[in-house]
């Protein structure tokens, strides 16, 4: 008969410090968007067909959650499970977003979006959002849609590639403190919840930026029509920030694809502007998380495994400081 000790010794061998995170921020999400769902469907504030929605995905995500956590407890050996739990932060922030606006509507339903325009007034003495619209071109916006689109394969090509090549060290810093910039991101946008100036002023813009482009344009337009009107996603800039860390890691470990990569990184905090995505302030926080987790992420790691040996466990991998 296993103690109690005993099993939390065990979890906390077989768990990596990411993991550990994950479980409370994957927990924290779920169960607050399914009470949230389930209190707008029995009081009816919403559409039953929303509020039923929003169960389902926050249920599928608990079930998903729980079979990553019960194959790293008994299968580890399994090369295959073996890849997706080091894949897996990936997943965990995909998860956690998708739950993460009923999060924020049922804790903090409090914009500061109107805060972030009078601050771009102050410190510009306008709005960048709206000045920038007179240089709108097709394919200007073609070119910045294409920027702000490949976003979603940079940071996951440079960890594919780290793997194959077998640098998990490496490979292990980048998840780590790209996940801690997504978390760091995620608090943000609790704390402090902000629509995109699209979403916020359209009332001010003259030029139609969409006009004239090419499907690439549509395709950004329509990833990011995905998200619910409700998002509250700008404060601070993920997209810029996580790019800047990307960034940084491939000009340590590949410059190849550092320089394959700058023209697009160079053009996605403009392009952001641009596309009415963000505010200028959204974008210089987004740097201040991603530049945060590189530091924290090494000592947070050598945290985890000063845990672990004071609990006498061998830690489940060795640090990846260099």
């Amino acid at each position: 008969m296993i103690s109690e000790r005993q099993y939390f010794s065990f979890n906390l061998r077989s768990l990596r410090v990411e993991e550990t995170i994950a479980i409370l921020f994957l927990g924290l999400s779920i169960f607050i968007s399914l009470i949230f769902n389930v209190t707008l469907l029995i009081d009816e504030v919403t559409s039953s067909f929303n509020a039923a929605a929003g169960i389902i995905r926050a249920s599928l995500s608990l079930i998903v959650t729980l079979l990553f956590f019960w194959l790293i407890q008994f299968k580890i050996e399994n090369k295959p499970v073996q890849i997706i739990r080091d894949f897996a932060p990936f997943l965990f922030t995909i998860v956690i977003y998708l739950n993460l606006h009923d999060t924020i509507r049922a804790l903090n339903p409090h914009d500061i979006h109107q805060g972030l325009l009078i601050a771009e007034e102050w410190i510009f003495g306008l709005q960048p959002t709206v000045w920038i619209e007179r240089f709108y071109h097709p394919r200007l916006t073609d070119w910045f849609a294409f920027s702000y689109l490949n976003y979603y394969w940079m940071t996951l090509t440079l960890a594919i590639w780290l793997y194959r090549r077998k640098y998990f060290r490496e490979f292990r810093t980048l998840i780590l403190a790209g996940m801690l910039s997504n978390y760091l991101g995620f608090i943000g946008y609790l704390v402090f919840p902000a629509a995109s100036p699209y979403m916020v002023m359209p009332e001010l813009f003259t030029v139609d930026i969409w006009e004239g482009g090419s499907f690439i344009s549509e395709l950004a337009r329509a990833v990011v029509g995905l998200s619910p009107e409700r998002v509250r996603d700008a404060f601070p800039s993920l997209h810029n920030g996580i790019t800047l860390l990307t960034m940084i890691m491939a000009w340590r470990y590949n410059r190849l694809l550092f320089w394959l990569f700058l023209p697009m990184a160079l053009s996605l905090p403009v392009a952001t502007v641009y596309l009415r995505y963000h505010f200028v302030v959204d974008i210089i926080a987004g740097f201040g998380v991603s530049l945060l987790a590189i530091w924290l992420a090494p000592k947070l790691e050598l945290s985890w495994q000063a845990l672990q040996k004071n609990q006498s466990l061998e830690p489940e991998i060795n640090s990846f400081l260099r």
